[in-house]
């Protein structure tokens, strides 16, 4: 029997990636943003635009991918679907060079069991094809043929198109 193909994306559903952005934040220009402060809108009504703007580089810097913390339950969920489905972790990590190579080290550290085959590095996501993605952009769900599952975010809070899940645990619920 084929599995079903089960395509994972990595940044803020995998990665803590805005975690880490809005620690780096916080740092650099003395506030205590929390990821609560933002349910319901997006960082740029929470965040100074110009300070924004001054640190969105950090991105572009090498190591900034290096030490993302997985989100929760992350490594368990996905190893029990990488056991019923076809697992493909796609990222668009070509709009930022430097997190290439740094991806590859931080799949590795944490989702040794994901095969380098099945890691899928583009910048647009609407060349992939599979029965189901789990994405935190509305753009890379928009043109999925499968079904798709709005992975919850600091900055997607105003998405109502996509089925939202807030966390793994849910997520297992209802692949499992």
């Amino acid at each position: 029997m084929t599995k079903q193909r089960l395509v994972i994306d990595m940044d803020d559903v995998m990665a803590a990636t805005a975690k880490k952005f809005l620690k780096d934040y916080n740092h650099e220009f003395g506030t205590n943003l929390t990821e609560e402060d933002f349910r319901g809108k997006s960082f740029s009504e929470v965040a100074l635009p110009e300070n924004y703007a001054k640190i969105h580089h950090k991105v572009y810097e090498k190591g900034f991918f290096l030490d993302i913390e997985v989100m929760p339950d992350a490594i368990e969920v996905v190893k029990a679907l990488h056991e019923k489905y076809e697992v493909f972790v796609v990222s668009a990590a070509t709009e930022f060079p430097n997190s290439l190579k740094e991806k590859i080290i931080w799949l590795n550290e944490h989702f040794p069991f994901i095969s380098w085959k099945n890691t899928v590095f583009c910048g647009d996501k609407s060349i992939v094809s599979g029965d189901f993605m789990i994405d935190d952009h509305e753009k890379n769900l928009r043109s999925f043929k499968g079904k798709t599952l709005l992975f919850d975010a600091i900055h997607n809070q105003k998405y109502a198109e996509f089925q939202r899940f807030m966390n793994w645990k849910e997520i297992e619920k209802y692949l499992m």
